[in-house]
């Protein structure tokens, strides 16, 4: 059996190539050898090892001692800093020391199952040692609790949000229709309808009505639908228990999971088409850190790879 051994290129040694870095900004070998700490001939040493290791002439070395760059390298300064900008960095990372803690969580009920588990996960393989103390609530229970100081990150439905607070938008969804399988409330006229209660304790005082909710009879008023409440819920669950029951239809986020006997409403059946629900990012205004923005980068990068155009 014969074995083909296929040639290794040559590695850079950054150690080299943070010598030739000093020496092309301080266009000196002498300044350039103070500046790394060895002597001018170590470091002259140094740059015929890495003409050597390239196989090419980099400097040109003038009368006087001066130092210039040729075509090869100025293209080679460009990518070392590169290199060493990105061997620092990762150094940095590894060395800085572990962050402990506690950190407190608020996330929207109906996102908590399908994308907090990510976010944990990732969360934990970057500060495995700061605790997370996770409120899982209603939008507007969790804007009250921001302001009260009482949680560092947020992730809430938008229209909840406390009035001139900074956020950002990290996911979208399609709210879609749901009714039971089995019964046809949905071709009722009225139309029986389950949803969140008029009176909510928990929101904020500048809102007059809950957003979900007025979001769903604009739809039903705009298309001219008549309408009566049936049931009215806090939770999700709760509202599509009544449409599960055979006694309202309801409305929810197109990747939340359904109950058993209910199914979607399909676009040809005659109920309006209902807008898209935004979920927001928020920080609390005094955060722990250097957790919250941690924690916050692995929400951006869970939420950056849901699809949000279905």
């Amino acid at each position: 059996m014969n074995l083909i051994v296929m040639g290794v290129p040559a590695g850079l040694d950054l150690d080299l190539l943070r010598s030739f870095v000093a020496i092309a900004e301080e266009g000196s070998f002498t300044r350039a050898a103070e500046r790394v700490g060895r002597t001018q001939s170590a470091v002259s040493l140094q740059m015929q090892r890495l003409e050597g290791v390239l196989g090419q002439i980099v400097i040109v070395r003038g009368k006087g001692g001066s130092v210039e760059l040729n075509q090869q390298g100025r293209y080679l300064l460009e990518r070392a800093r590169e290199l060493l900008a990105l061997n620092d960095d990762v150094m940095r990372s590894m060395r800085a020391a572990p962050v402990h803690g506690v950190i407190r969580l608020g996330v929207a009920a109906e996102l908590s199952e399908q994308h907090l588990p990510k976010v944990l996960d990732r969360f934990a393989q970057v500060s495995p040692a700061v605790e997370v103390e996770v409120e899982i609530a209603q939008s507007c229970l969790l804007a009250l609790k921001l302001k009260n100081g009482e949680l560092d990150l947020v992730l809430l439905r938008a229209g909840l949000e406390p009035r001139q607070w900074p956020a950002v938008e990290i996911w979208r969804s399609q709210t879609i229709w749901v009714t039971s399988a089995t019964h046809q409330q949905h071709l009722r006229d009225p139309l029986p309808v389950s949803t969140s209660p008029a009176g909510c304790q928990w929101r904020p005082a500048e809102y007059g009505e809950c957003p979900w909710r007025a979001m769903v009879f604009r739809a039903l008023e705009q298309a001219g639908r008549s309408y009566r409440i049936v049931s009215t819920s806090a939770t999700t669950q709760g509202q599509m228990a009544a449409a599960q029951a055979g006694l309202a239809i309801t409305s929810t986020l197109a990747e939340d999971r359904l109950l058993e006997g209910l199914r979607i409403v399909r676009a040809d059946e005659g109920l309006p088409e209902l807008p898209d629900c935004r979920y927001l990012m928020l920080k609390g205004r005094d955060p722990r850190q250097p957790m919250t923005d941690i924690l916050a980068t692995q929400v951006h990068d869970v939420f950056g790879g849901v699809d949000t155009t279905a």
